[in-house]
């Protein structure tokens, strides 16, 4: 007989990040934890100056932040220190797991989950893995061996982790998104833009898309020439010189970061995003035509992978990076007046929603820690 789970003390660790295609499913997960047990104490760490240690307490929950950066492939001399970083961030980890004493650890892949969960293996507490791309990461596949169960966000992932720990979830989404309450005018009027006008969201990814910025910020006279209004989220990197060049146009609104993506995504007609398997699972939730430029120094360029999944369907259109300058733009405004092409590909997206991937790990967890 199993014992009722309400009556046994949680103490889960998440670890990983780096971006937002970690954080978010992250937190979703964290958060579907804390409806099924509200007394679960969930302590996430994460690497120290990265976008985790601003949104993970944003979200309501602790984090603590390991000195540890991951492998720099373009450039191996600043990878001299990275031994001694793995090395510190292993003592780091051991500290906070003599405090904190976890009897659960999941990692959302990301480099600051190795050593955490690698050390949990050590002590044979439960690892859990969820590996969110078609093409699974190397932390991942370092940690697949001894983990308990690994969590996948697509099926076919034996060629990466053992057959008999791979359950097929998908890929956990953030509530706001699967729950969007939002009209369509409520929401651009979110943005002070038109509801009568045609909507394009450019989203690079949490940390940007410098070859998408470029394009659009190339393009912005011709999207006001054709009556298209933006929603462009830059990312950090270079976020004061793009606002500054769409501040004379009234059909834009530009933000380094939007909060709030259910309105945003509820405002779109056409989604502009990197191809990140995060991205392209909350755009399939929207239902909304997409946009797919792949960010081609993705370890085994994992983007296309994923991008063309969806291309192949009649679900999405790709442009590569490298053509963005040229295509991005003529690709947009053909594709904006093309009804029948946008609502086959609204339905076709469809297909591709999964959407209580966060409740069916936090439940798979909590049963095997409440055995």
């Amino acid at each position: 007989m199993t014992s009722n789970p309400q009556h046994k003390q949680l103490r889960i660790i998440i670890a990983g990040g780096g971006t937002g295609g970690h954080i978010f499913p992250a937190i979703a997960v964290a958060q579907a934890i804390q409806q099924i047990h509200p007394n679960a104490a969930i302590l996430f760490v994460g690497a120290s100056g990265k976008m985790e240690m601003e949104k993970v307490p944003n979200a309501g929950f602790e984090i603590k932040g390991l000195t540890i950066a991951g492998l720099n492939r373009s450039s191996l001399l600043k990878n001299i220190t990275l031994p001694f970083k793995l090395i510190k961030s292993f003592f780091q980890v051991r500290k906070i797991f003599n405090s904190f004493k976890p009897n659960a650890v999941f990692g959302v892949g990301g480099y600051s989950s190795f050593p955490v969960l690698k050390f949990a293996q050590a002590k044979s507490i439960p690892t859990f893995i969820h590996e969110s791309n078609a093409f699974a990461g190397k932390s991942n596949q370092w940690l697949a061996q001894n983990a308990t169960k690994i969590f996948t966000g697509t099926s076919g992932m034996e060629s990466f982790f053992p057959s008999g720990k791979i359950v097929v979830t998908g890929n956990p989404i953030r509530k706001n998104i699967v729950e969007a309450s939002y009209s369509k005018e409520a929401a651009l009027l979110q943005f002070g833009l038109l509801p009568t006008r045609k909507t394009i969201l450019i989203v690079g990814g949490s940390l940007g898309a410098k070859s998408i910025n470029g394009a659009i910020q190339k393009g912005l006279s011709d999207f006001l020439k054709n009556n298209i209004q933006l929603i462009w989220q830059t990312g950090k990197p270079g976020a004061a010189a793009y606002l500054k060049a769409a501040s004379s146009f009234p059909n834009v609104y530009v933000s380094s970061f939007i909060d709030n993506m259910s309105a945003a995504y509820t405002a779109a007609d056409i989604i502009v995003s990197r191809s990140g398997a995060m991205a392209v699972s909350e755009i399939s939730i929207t239902g909304k035509a997409a946009v797919f430029v792949p960010y081609p120094f993705a370890a085994e360029d994992h983007q296309t992978f994923n991008a063309m999944a969806l291309v192949n369907k009649g679900a999405a259109l790709i442009v590569k990076d490298s053509e963005v300058n040229e295509k991005l733009l003529p690709t947009l405004l053909q594709l904006i007046n093309d009804h029948s092409t946008i609502e086959k590909m609204q339905e076709n997206i469809k297909a591709f929603a999964l959407v209580n991937a966060d409740e069916m790990i936090a439940k798979q967890i909590i049963e095997y820690i409440s055995k």
